[in-house]
């Protein structure tokens, strides 16, 4: 079963598929855990968030998660103020990222284009105040599998949460294509578990309910040394279980790699044209490198370097 998952910005589309590459949410504009951010962004400094919108890009994050969760503060309009702006800086689709519902309807309002939005609960009062909204400005969601008693430690509770969010959306008239299931990762130092929850976890989500996923994936390894280390080993496991999307840092050239590689590995880099390009020593006639009589080196080398980087020059894009 394929599902596409469809979002987009003014100029760009962006699609989550099992038959796609694996889509980079960068997660780094989110003031939660950043006071030096989180004190710029309530003061009406964005020069952080402008940098750190175009270093993920950069670093080829296929979208931007975008939160403006600051105690006290008016998050609604920072939250549309911040969109606006990442919008003029980058052209990537935007993940909308807030627990409050009037946050949530203001970044709908300037959004150009169809964003992700994150997120909706399994919870009654949650779902009949956000669903409305994903209707309306037909929009794609992010289902959280937690409910009014809160996040169970069994899988299978989770997958039934997930279930009845996808089946409440289809009421709304909410195709399941635009639902992507978030199924909740647990530090794996506080529960071993938790990594063989989410792989159980996805596998059902793309088996029995057809439906994208993505996750918070830096949770796994909170609490832990050598976080990266964790979460580098955490995602190619998850692609390889069915997971889809993920919101992690695009700048850890640890989680980068190993993303790109679950693509080759399962088939979602054809050629392995994407890897080639990025990791591909240079060869000495595209570098100009010279040989022992003073000229440009050329021969059998420098024709294979030709056709492996034509390949590269159109990478699959999701």
């Amino acid at each position: 079963m394929t599902t596409h998952t469809v979002v987009s910005s003014a100029t760009r589309e962006v699609v989550i598929g099992f038959d796609r590459p694996f889509v980079v949410i960068g997660e780094r504009i989110n003031p939660t855990g950043r006071k030096l951010l989180a004190e710029e962004m309530r003061n009406g400094d964005f020069s952080r968030v402008e940098r750190d919108a175009l270093a993920q890009v950069a670093a080829g994050a296929h979208m931007l998660d975008v939160n403006a969760g600051i105690p006290l503060a008016d998050e609604p309009g920072i939250l549309a103020r911040t969109i606006q702006l990442v919008q003029s800086l980058v052209d990537v689709p935007l993940s909308i990222d807030s627990s409050i519902v009037e946050a949530l309807e203001a970044g709908l309002a300037v959004y150009q284009g169809k964003p992700l939005v994150n997120s909706v609960t399994g919870e009654e009062e949650r779902l009949e105040r956000v669903l409305p909204l994903i209707r309306r400005y037909g929009a794609a969601v992010v289902a959280i599998s937690n409910d009014d008693t809160g996040i169970s430690e069994d899988p299978d509770v989770r997958f039934a949460v997930a279930k009845r969010i996808v089946e409440r959306a289809a009421d709304h008239g909410i195709p399941r294509s635009d639902i992507v299931v978030d199924p909740l990762v647990m530090p794996i130092g506080a529960m071993r578990t938790a990594g063989q929850q989410v792989f159980r976890l996805v596998r059902r989500l793309r088996e029995e309910l057809g439906v994208n996923s993505t996750c918070g994936a830096s949770n796994v390894s909170f609490g832990l040394p050598n976080r990266e280390g964790i979460n580098a080993a955490f995602l190619p496991m998850a692609i390889a279980s069915g997971l889809t999307s993920a919101i992690t840092n695009p700048l850890s050239a640890e989680v980068k790699a190993a993303i790109m590689a679950a693509d080759v590995l399962m088939g979602n880099d054809p050629d392995a044209g994407r890897w080639i390009r990025d990791f591909r020593p240079p060869t000495p006639e595209l570098t100009g490198a010279a040989g022992a009589d003073g000229r440009p080196t050329i021969g059998a080398p420098g024709e294979r370097g030709r056709r492996v980087n034509r390949r590269a020059q159109a990478p699959a894009a999701p």
